[in-house]
């Protein structure tokens, strides 16, 4: 009972969050310079001004800004993102056709980052609380510094010319080959190569967060009185570690990477844009160049509802690994 009326008051928070990231954005969107029908128009090769009519009135453009609203909003009530005038494809049935290779690409990144962060964190930080191996902690800490400075993009060229042209091991661009009409175990493997480049190099930027603040955590919870305590009832040294450390000092790692899933899908745009990955990102960029308004909008509805979906899936865990939350809520509601 206490988990439900948790999960529904989480619920009910995301849904105003998320009605209110549509409200601002469809008025960001429509405070933008130019004319979307004058575009549409213009790629057409007419400049009759019936015909701009025609197209404003098709798209809902006539209309008081309010009402636009108004019709925007209901139509989203009912899954409807509109039309794509430019792909004349359903906004919806565009988005669901990129998704997949977003929450592919994001979830292969978010899994490579926080995992080797971690293990690289809790590398570094023993190497520090071992003040004979400090140079290992330098070692690693510069290294994520580096990560963290260098920009996204630089990176990923950086990435395709040395292990595509000049080693060849993985390819450059895409998702899978082009013509290659594989299937089965064949296409996953093929996929699971294009993805490499573009996971590793979306994770490095990320993977520099999680070595830091796990370093940072890992020595403050080394020096506290249960740790004290277990060593001095002659607990091993790596099971202090990873029991009563580890688990302690991931508290606020699993709170930054339901922030951090938000970001990536940021730092997707970029990363599919030069890998020529046909995700979302990529679809998001085309539309800003093409003022196609209402992909735009459909694009940032998707994106906002992953990142409350990411930040309810982060409170829901750490309800779990840290039991003094679900106390502390038992407490208040007595």
């Amino acid at each position: 009972m206490k988990f439900a009326l948790f999960l529904a008051s989480r619920l009910g928070k995301a849904v105003f969050v998320v009605l209110g990231v549509v409200v601002v954005n469809f008025f960001l969107i429509r405070l933008a310079p130019g004319d979307p029908a004058a575009v549409l128009a213009g790629q057409a090769g007419a400049g009759d001004p019936a015909y701009l009519a025609q197209l404003r009135e098709s798209f809902g453009l006539d209309k008081p800004l309010l009402t636009q609203l108004y019709l925007y909003l209901k139509d989203v009530v009912q899954l409807d993102l509109g039309f794509s005038y430019r792909n004349h494809v359903p906004v919806l049935d565009l988005i669901l056709e990129r998704l997949p290779a977003t929450l592919l690409l994001m979830s292969s990144a978010f899994v490579f980052s926080i995992i080797a962060g971690v293990l690289l964190g809790v590398f570094a930080a023993k190497a520090r609380y071992n003040n004979r191996r400090q140079w290992l902690d330098s070692t690693v800490m510069t290294g994520a510094l580096i990560l963290y400075a260098t920009p996204l993009f630089w990176l990923s060229l950086m990435g395709i010319l040395l292990f595509s042209v000049v080693l060849g091991w993985l390819p450059a661009f895409g998702m899978e080959t082009v013509g290659s009409s594989l299937t089965g175990l064949a296409r996953a493997r093929d996929i699971a190569t294009h993805l490499v480049l573009p996971t590793i190099t979306l994770g490095c930027f990320f993977m520099a967060f999680y070595v830091r603040l796990t370093r940072a955590s890992m020595l403050e919870v080394i020096g506290m009185d249960f740790v004290k305590t277990a060593r001095a009832k002659g607990v091993p040294p790596e099971k202090v570690v990873r029991v009563h450390v580890l688990r302690n000092a991931l508290l606020p790692v699993i709170t930054f990477a339901g922030i951090q899933l938000g970001q990536m899908a940021g730092g997707a745009v970029l990363t599919e844009t030069v890998f020529a990955w046909p995700g979302i990102g990529r679809l998001m960029l085309d539309a800003l160049l093409q003022r196609d308004y209402q992909l735009l909008l459909g694009i940032f509805l998707v994106t906002s509802v992953m990142v409350v979906v990411f930040n309810l899936i982060t409170d829901i865990i750490y309800r779990y690994v840290d039991p003094r939350i679900a106390a502390g809520a038992q407490a208040q509601g007595a």
